[in-house]
């Protein structure tokens, strides 16, 4: 293995995979588990015949990197590699793919689909494959889609069908599930091992050589005293109080303390039930309390500008919006208050100290001729937008060469990336174009982000996974992790909790290990058979659920107005993916808005766009239009925007999966047949 370049204590964790065990390699961030993963593809290709490797990521930029920077370079002189991921051409006839080439790169749902495909050239079975290799495997559980990959699996074993592929798991933690006694922290990891059909092996000899070569950063806690005043604030909770007076909130209606997840938690639920007993009043009301919450606790995190910022985006967009009383006394509320916000926001004397000591911790790592590269963790998107507008308008942190830039998600929205732009940012942060990275979660697994020597997490609650992945980010020699959170708060809390919960982890994986192989495969064979139990009851579950009332006796009201716009019967599901309206008289009920763009093209449709109730002054967002096969439009309709009207009572869901009717497949020649008769006289 010399030639391949891996160290000691990586050829004593493939040893197993080289003998054709399913494995979960167990290494840090930074330890090298592709390298690793690399070297058992390239020996099972040289001794396996018609081998077939595919490798899933759960994260689309991981596709690119794993192939550009592992793979290919040593893989790809000698046998057919190709990458595939929800932007390639490729993921519309994966089987053919599959069938033609020796080394498959490709997103964990892209191979669920071929899975569940019953179409030739789109269909895989798991006996094509002989060797599959799972990055971030941690997250095969519950309904993650490496889950649903493995279910497939452990179905086949349990019944004996057909020849099954090796397994090679790689993670940085498997975690405790949210256990804080050993006993459960063990059956999280038995669970993970199950799902996975692998045994967990790390190394044992040579820790020594795994330490040094991922060092661990110096872990600070840079403590923020609580500031001494907080007139914004003062006034946000004041305004939140006016609104609960006008509301006369119901007796039983607890709401917990205003800037609060909690106090959020609960506004949601309260709109949740203004919806269902038809109080428009207090679904309103609950929907600009959440407002009045997120900007609270934006102004506990960054700049009081951001946080009035905030309110005023939120209202600019209710303006000329007012249907009734409750509209114009909130809009009203603000409008009479806007001044005061901006002028408190303005006011430097009471701006949130937390900024100061993030600032410090920044100009203690940077400067101007010092090389350093460092990533600013963040909760949302909205608060990367944030931070980043405020180190362009910072002098100290200008001067100090920070060249920053964000990194968040793909998706589609304004405030999401492209991947496109998400490869591009990774590869200037890499080459040095770049040296600070403020971005959400999307960093902390699976980049290849090189001599990192400052991770900063600030105002981040999360679990140890989470924790110790960002933390692996920092592998510079004497590099640090700082945590920048108030005295006595949550994050401090919660950091604490996590490393006790790091340390659980790794003796519950001890005791996983010392288990004699029979009873280790024992109690593998033991889960999976439960949890094919349990998965068949929760399906029938949900096709009870599913069949609790006729589509055509469910009425599909505005989230906001109330006002009833569709049947259940109008909708189909198109492509297993998209909940459509084929009823032409829809068209009465929405009007058309600006065009939507994605950062991604499709196999049959393109976005038209946007729609919203056509209710006089309502304006709620529905969804978009989409152009159908370069023929026709159907609106696309995102469930969350609408109530549900049920013989017994008023629902809302988040989901389509959620909604207590069956939904019709779309049919195209039938739709066809319906719109356009004439044409098939």
């Amino acid at each position: 293995m010399a030639d391949f370049g891996l160290f000691d204590y990586q050829e004593e964790v493939v040893e197993r995979a080289l003998k054709r065990e399913n494995i979960i390699i167990w290494l840090p961030t930074g330890g090298g588990k592709t390298r690793a993963a690399v070297y058992v593809a390239k020996r099972h290709l040289e001794t396996t015949e018609n081998a077939k490797v595919v490798v899933l990521v759960n994260k689309v930029h991981l596709v690119d990197q794993h192939y550009n920077k592992e793979f290919e370079p040593h893989l790809g002189s000698i046998y057919k590699l190709i990458k595939v991921s929800g932007v390639s051409e490729e993921k519309d006839f994966f089987g053919k793919v599959v069938q033609r080439n020796n080394l498959i790169i490709c997103t964990a749902q892209i191979l669920y689909n071929a899975l569940i495909n019953k179409e030739e050239a789109k269909h895989v079975e798991l006996s094509d494959i002989t060797l599959l290799i799972i990055d971030e495997c941690h997250h095969t559980h519950k309904e993650a889609v490496y889950n649903k990959v493995m279910r497939c699996y452990v179905e086949k074993k349990l019944k004996g069908e057909g020849r099954l592929p090796q397994i090679l798991g790689l993670t940085a933690s498997p975690g405790t599930g949210g256990a804080k006694i050993l006993g459960d922290a063990v059956e999280h990891v038995l669970e993970i091992c199950a799902n996975l059909d692998s045994a967990i092996v790390s190394t044992k000899n040579y820790e020594p050589e795994l330490k040094k070569k991922v060092p661990r950063p110096t872990k600070t806690f840079d403590i923020v005293e609580k500031r001494h005043a907080d007139p914004l604030g003062d006034h946000l909770k004041w305004m939140m109080k006016q609104i609960h007076e006008f509301m006369n909130l119901p007796r039983d209606v607890r709401l917990r303390e205003c800037g609060t997840q909690e106090y959020e938690a609960d506004v949601v639920i309260l709109e949740q039930r203004g919806v269902r007993e038809n109080d428009r009043l207090m679904a309103q009301c609950a929907l600009h309390l959440r407002q009045y919450n997120d900007a609270l606790l934006i102004n506990d995190t960054l700049r009081m500008m951001d946080a009035y910022r905030s309110l005023e985006d939120f209202y600019a967009e209710k303006t000329n919006a007012a249907m009734d009383g409750t509209d114009f006394f909130l809009l009203g509320l603000f409008e009479e208050n806007q001044v005061e916000l901006r002028n408190l926001a303005a006011d430097a004397c009471f701006e949130n100290p937390n900024m100061a000591k993030l600032e410090s911790v920044l100009l203690q790592q940077f400067g101007p001729n010092v090389k350093s590269r460092g990533i600013l963790f963040s909760k949302t998107r909205k608060s990367t937008h944030c931070l980043y507008d405020w180190i362009l308008k910072s002098r100290a942190l200008q001067r100090a060469g920070i060249k920053a830039a964000i990194l968040t998600g793909a998706g589609n929205g304004i405030t999401y990336m492209t991947q496109n732009e998400q490869a591009d940012t990774i590869r200037r942060f890499r080459q040095g174009d770049l040296n600070l990275l403020i971005s959400t979660s999307v960093a902390e697994e699976g980049l290849d982000i090189p001599e990192c020597n400052l991770v900063v997490r600030y105002g981040l609650l999360t679990n140890e996974i989470a924790q110790q992945q960002a933390s692996g980010r920092a592998r510079a020699v004497n590099s640090q992790y700082s945590v920048v959170a108030r005295a006595g708060g949550k994050e401090v809390r919660r950091e604490h909790i996590n490393e006790h919960l790091e340390e659980l982890t790794a003796e519950a994986i001890a005791v996983v290990q010392k288990m004699t192989p029979q009873n280790f495969r024992r109690k593998i064979l033991e889960l999976q058979t439960q949890a094919a139990i349990t998965n068949k009851i929760l399906e029938s579950k949900k096709m009870e659920k599913r069949g609790r009332y006729a589509a055509s006796s469910i009425r599909l009201l505005c989230r906001n107005c109330f006002q009833p716009v569709a049947s259940g019967s109008d909708i189909r599901l198109l492509e297993n993916a998209h909940y459509v309206n084929i009823n032409p008289d829809f068209k009465n009920h929405f009007k058309v808005g600006g065009k939507v763009m994605l950062p991604r093209t499709f196999e049959d449709w393109e976005p038209g766009c946007r729609i919203s109730c056509s209710n006089r002054n309502c304006n709620k967002e529905w969804g978009f239009e989409m152009k159908y096969k370069k023929a026709f439009y159907l609106p696309n309709m995102a469930i969350s925007n609408f109530a549900l009207e049920t013989p017994h009572e008023r629902l809302t869901v988040k989901k389509w999966k959620d909604v207590p009717f069956a939904v019709e497949d779309f049919n195209f020649e039938q739709y066809c047949l319906d719109h356009y008769p004439d044409l098939f006289d």
